[in-house]
C-alpha cells in the first residue's frame, strides 16, 4: 500500500507554527514580490479569498476581516518541510519526497498493520514534533492514494486519515472525483475528455484501453490502470534532475539604470548556477527577460527576452552571469522604468559527459575548483558570503522588501508544543 501524506494548507501553517494566536483566524501568504496569494488557511478560503488572486483586489476583504498577511518566507518553509519529512521517515524507509508539502510512503510489507490506525500515529507523531497538520491517504496505488488524500482533507468525518481498500470503496471514491482533478490528467486532456463524456475519474476507467492508449499515450493508460487498483508508478527515492531552473524577481523600486539590472541578472544567474551544482548538472541554454509594470498605465510598456545557447555546457556561475548580461545588453532599450527580470536556464544534463568544443579556451577545471570553494564558504558562512565580481559585491542593490515572518528558529527546543 501507498500513503500520500500532504501537510495542509502548509505555508499559512508554517506562520502558526510561529505565531499560534493566528490558529482559527484567516491567513493568506503572497508571492516573492507581494503580489499574489499563494496560500490560504482554511479560513481564508472560506471568504472567498482565490489561489493566485492578486493582493491589491482584495484589499478590502483582507481590512474588513483582519486577515494575516505574510509575504512568502521560504527559508523557513524549507527547514520545517525537512523537520516534516525527517518525521515522516521515522515510519517507514520507503519514502519519496513529491514536492515541498508532500511524500510518498511506501507501506509494503505491513500486511499485519492496522493503516488506518497507523497512518493516525504519523499524523499525531507529525504534529507534535513540528505544529504541522497533515492529511494522509491510503491506497494499492500512487494515483489512487491522491484521491484517498483529498478525501481526508475533505471530509472532515475522517479525521485526516481514509483508506482506498476495496473495490467498493475505490467505485466510490471515482464516481465523486472530477475528471480534471486527477493526478496526471493535465487541463487540456480534461477538456478533450468531457467531450466524450467523462466527467469524472470513474468514467475514465471505463473507457477501452486501446482508446485510452491511442488518444493519450501510454502515459494515459498508465493512469487508468492506476485508477483500477493496478500499481504501474514506483517510488522515485531520488529526485529526478530538473529540466529547467529559473531565479526571477520584482525590484521593490522601478529600474531605469543598466548597471543595476546587470547586478540584478548576474545574480540571478549565479543563483542557477548554484542549483545546477547541487544536483551536479550543466546547462547550454541561457534566457533572460525584463519587463515593466503591468499594471501602469501612465508609463510606457516593454516586455522582451533574449536567449543564448553556450558553445560548452556549464554550471560556472562566473561563465553564466557573463553569458545573461550579454544577453541584456541586447535587449535592453532605455526609456523604460523595468519592475521585474529573470533568468532561465535549460538544456540541462549531466556533468559527467560534456560536449566540449574545439575553441574552446576556457580553464574548466579552475572554474569548477573555483565553484567547490565558492559554495564551501556559502555553505558554511551563509549564502552570499562569497559572490562573483559582476554581483555587485560593491553596493547593495535591493529586491522587493519583505515582511519576515515574526519569529524564525530553527533550533528544535525552540518550537511550540501542541497538544493533541
Amino acid at each position: 500500500m501507498y500513503v500520500l501524506a500532504d501537510c495542509n494548507n502548509f505555508y499559512a501553517s508554517c506562520e502558526r507554527v510561529f505565531n499560534p494566536s493566528l490558529i482559527g483566524k484567516p491567513v493568506i501568504v503572497l508571492s516573492n514580490n507581494d503580489g499574489c496569494v499563494i496560500a490560504r488557511s482554511n479560513e481564508a478560503k472560506a471568504l472567498g479569498i482565490k489561489m493566485g488572486e492578486p493582493a491589491f483586489k482584495i484589499k478590502d476583504t483582507i481590512e474588513r476581516y483582519n486577515v494575516a498577511v505574510f509575504s512568502s518566507n521560504y527559508t523557513l518553509y524549507g527547514d520545517m518541510s525537512q523537520r516534516v519529512m525527517n518525521t515522516l521517515a521515522s515510519f517507514t524507509p520507503d519514502i519519496e519526497i513529491y514536492s515541498i508539502d508532500e511524500a510518498f510512503l511506501g507501506l509494503h510489507g505491513f500486511s499485519y498493520v492496522d493503516l488506518i490506525e497507523y497512518a493516525r500515529q504519523i499524523r499525531k507523531t507529525t504534529m507534535r514534533n513540528t505544529g504541522i497538520p497533515i492529511s494522509l491517504g491510503i491506497a494499492p496505488t500512487k494515483t489512487l492514494a491522491k484521491v484517498a488524500n483529498h478525501i481526508a482533507k475533505k471530509q472532515p468525518i475522517h479525521n485526516g486519515v481514509y483508506m482506498i481498500a476495496t473495490d467498493e470503496q475505490r467505485e466510490e471514491a471515482l464516481k465523486n472525483y472530477e475528471i480534471g482533478e486527477v493526478w496526471g490528467i493535465g487541463r487540456q486532456y480534461s477538456k478533450f475528455l468531457m467531450r466524450y463524456g467523462v466527467n469524472t475519474a470513474y468514467d475514465f476507467t471505463k473507457m477501452p484501453a486501446g482508446w485510452v492508449r491511442r488518444h493519450m499515450s501510454v502515459v494515459g493508460l498508465r493512469t487508468q490502470k492506476e485508477l483500477l487498483g493496478i500499481p504501474c508508478i514506483d517510488l522515485e527515492h531520488t529526485a529526478p534532475p530538473k529540466k529547467a531552473i529559473a531565479t526571477t524577481r520584482s525590484f521593490g523600486e522601478m529600474q531605469t539604470d543598466l548597471g543595476y539590472l546587470k547586478e540584478a541578472v548576474a545574480s540571478f544567474a549565479a543563483n542557477c548556477a548554484h542549483k545546477l551544482r547541487k544536483q551536479n548538472s550543466v546547462a547550454q541554454v541561457v534566457m533572460v527577460f525584463v519587463h515593466t509594470n503591468y499594471f501602469r498605465d501612465d508609463l510606457p510598456q516593454f516586455s522582451a527576452s533574449k536567449t543564448i545557447t553556450l558553445p560548452v555546457p556549464t554550471s560556472s556561475s562566473i561563465e553564466l552571469a557573463h553569458y545573461a548580461i550579454e544577453a541584456l545588453k541586447r535587449l535592453y532599450k532605455p526609456g523604460y522604468s523595468y519592475k521585474k527580470a529573470g533568468v532561465i536556464v535549460s538544456g540541462i544534463s549531466t556533468n559527467q559527459h560534456i560536449q566540449t568544443s574545439l575553441f574552446d579556451t576556457i580553464d574548466r577545471e579552475k572554474h569548477n575548483r573555483l565553484m567547490a570553494a565558492m559554495d564551501k564558504i556559502n555553505n558554511k558562512y551563509g549564502r552570499g558570503t562569497v559572490k562573483i565580481a559582476a554581483q555587485g559585491a560593491g553596493r547593495k542593490w535591493k529586491l522587493r522588501q519583505e515582511k519576515v515572518s515574526p519569529k524564525y528558529t530553527t533550533s528544535w527546543s525552540d518550537i511550540i508544543t501542541i497538544k493533541v
